[in-house]
C-alpha cells in the first residue's frame, strides 16, 4: 500500500493527489452543508421580512460568493502539488479571471442596489428604466478597472496603459463636448429628479408624459400621440412645469350676473356658492366675493382648491360645481350676464329745402 502511495506521476505522489482530492471533496461537502443549512434558513428568514437588504445579501451570496468558494477550494487544493511553470501560470490566470468576474459582478450589483435604494426614497418603486444608462456606464468603468487589475496581477506593466487611457480620455472629451454635456445633464436629472418617468411636464410650448430618460436624450409622449425627443442639456437649462407633483389645483372662477339682479339676490350669491363648493368631495373652499361692476355685468370672484393632481378628476369636479351653480342661480331667478350693447337710434329732422 505504501509503495502504491509513494508512486510518482508528473512530479507528485499518489498520496499527494489523494490529499488534494480529499481536500476538494471535504471542501465541497462543507460548502454544500452550509448552503443547505445556513442559506436555507436564511432564505426562510428573509421571506418573512419586508426588508430588501437581507434578500439582496442572500442573492449575492448564492450567485457570487458560492461559485468563488467552490473554485477557491479547487485552487487551494491543487496549488500544493508540483506543477510545471506553464501549468502554474494557467491555474493562476484561471483563478484571477474567475474570481475577478464574480467580484466585479457582485460590485456592480451592490452599486445598482444602492442607487435604487437612494432613488426609492420618495416611494416610487419603478426606477429600473431610469438607471439603465447609468448602469451601462458604471459597468464599463468597473470592468475597465477590473481588466487593469487582472493584467497587473498577470505581470503586465499597466502604467503605460493608464497613461494612454488618460490621454485618450482627454482627446475624446474635447471631441464630444456636447455628448458629455448631455451625459452630465443625465446625472443631474437622475439624482436631482426634476421629473421622472410617468410625469406630465410642460417645456416652453411643448408638453407630454415622460416615457424614457436616456444618457443623451429624454423622450416624451405628447397629447397628440407623437414622440418628442429632447436633449438632456435642453431640459436642464429650461424652466419645466411638472404637473404630477402638483398636490392641488387653485381655481379662480368669475360668475357674472345681470344688472337687474336685486340687492338681496346679490347678498345671497356668495353664500349659495360657498354651500355648493363645501359639499363637493375633494374640494377646499377659499372665498367668494362681489368683486366688480363691469360694463355689462356684476362680477363675483370665486376661489377654491381641487385637492388632486389628476386632470380628469379635476374636470369632473369643475363640471359638478358649475352645473350646481347654474341650477341654484336659476332656481333663485338670477340671470347670467353676457356681453350686450344697446344702440339708440334717433331720427334727425330733414332740413328744409331753400
Amino acid at each position: 500500500m505504501n509503495d502504491f502511495l509513494s508512486q510518482t506521476f508528473m512530479g507528485n505522489t499518489v498520496q499527494d493527489y489523494g490529499i488534494a482530492l480529499i481536500t476538494i471533496v471535504v471542501g465541497f461537502v462543507i460548502i454544500a452543508f452550509l448552503r443547505k443549512i445556513v442559506l436555507a434558513n436564511l432564505k426562510k428568514w428573509t421571506s418573512k421580512t419586508d426588508n430588501k437588504v437581507d434578500d439582496f445579501i442572500y442573492e449575492q451570496v448564492e450567485k457570487s460568493l458560492l461559485p468563488i468558494a467552490y473554485f477557491g477550494v479547487i485552487y487551494f487544493a491543487i496549488m500544493p502539488l508540483v506543477h510545471s511553470e506553464r501549468a502554474i501560470k494557467v491555474i493562476h490566470v484561471a483563478w484571477v479571471f474567475f474570481a475577478s468576474f464574480f467580484v466585479i459582478r457582485m460590485l456592480t450589483a451592490i452599486i445598482k442596489y444602492l442607487i435604487l435604494r437612494y432613488l426609492e426614497k420618495d416611494g416610487d418603486q419603478d426606477k429600473e428604466k431610469q438607471i439603465k444608462g447609468l448602469m451601462v456606464i458604471i459597468t464599463i468603468v468597473i470592468w475597465m478597472l477590473g481588466l487593469v487589475f487582472i493584467m497587473s496581477n498577470l505581470g503586465f506593466d499597466v502604467t503605460a496603459m493608464i497613461t494612454g487611457l488618460g490621454i485618450g480620455g482627454v482627446a475624446i472629451a474635447l471631441a464630444t463636448q456636447h455628448i458629455l454635456g448631455d451625459l452630465f445633464s443625465y446625472f443631474v436629472i437622475l439624482f436631482d429628479r426634476p421629473f421622472e418617468i410617468g410625469d406630465f411636464i410642460v417645456l416652453e410650448d411643448k408638453s407630454g408624459v415622460v416615457e424614457y430618460i436616456g444618457i443623451k436624450t429624454t423622450r416624451l409622449r405628447t397629447l397628440s400621440g407623437e414622440e418628442l425627443i429632447c436633449s438632456n442639456t435642453d431640459l436642464t437649462n429650461s424652466r419645466i412645469h411638472n404637473f404630477r407633483r402638483m398636490d392641488q389645483r387653485r381655481v379662480v372662477a368669475t360668475i357674472t350676473v345681470t344688472y337687474d339682479t336685486t340687492t338681496e339676490q346679490l347678498k345671497m350669491i356668495p353664500g349659495l356658492i360657498q354651500d355648493i363648493i363645501t359639499k363637493v368631495e375633494g374640494v377646499r373652499f377659499d372665498r367668494a366675493h362681489f368683486s366688480n361692476m363691469g360694463a355689462f355685468s356684476l362680477d363675483f370672484e370665486v376661489v377654491y382648491y381641487v385637492l388632486t393632481s389628476d386632470y380628469v378628476k379635476y374636470m369632473d369636479v369643475q363640471q359638478e360645481i358649475y352645473l350646481q351653480i347654474f341650477q341654484v342661480l336659476q332656481d333663485h331667478g338670477i340671470n347670467f350676464a353676457f356681453p350686450e350693447q344697446v344702440v339708440n337710434l334717433r331720427q334727425l329732422p330733414v332740413p328744409k329745402e331753400q
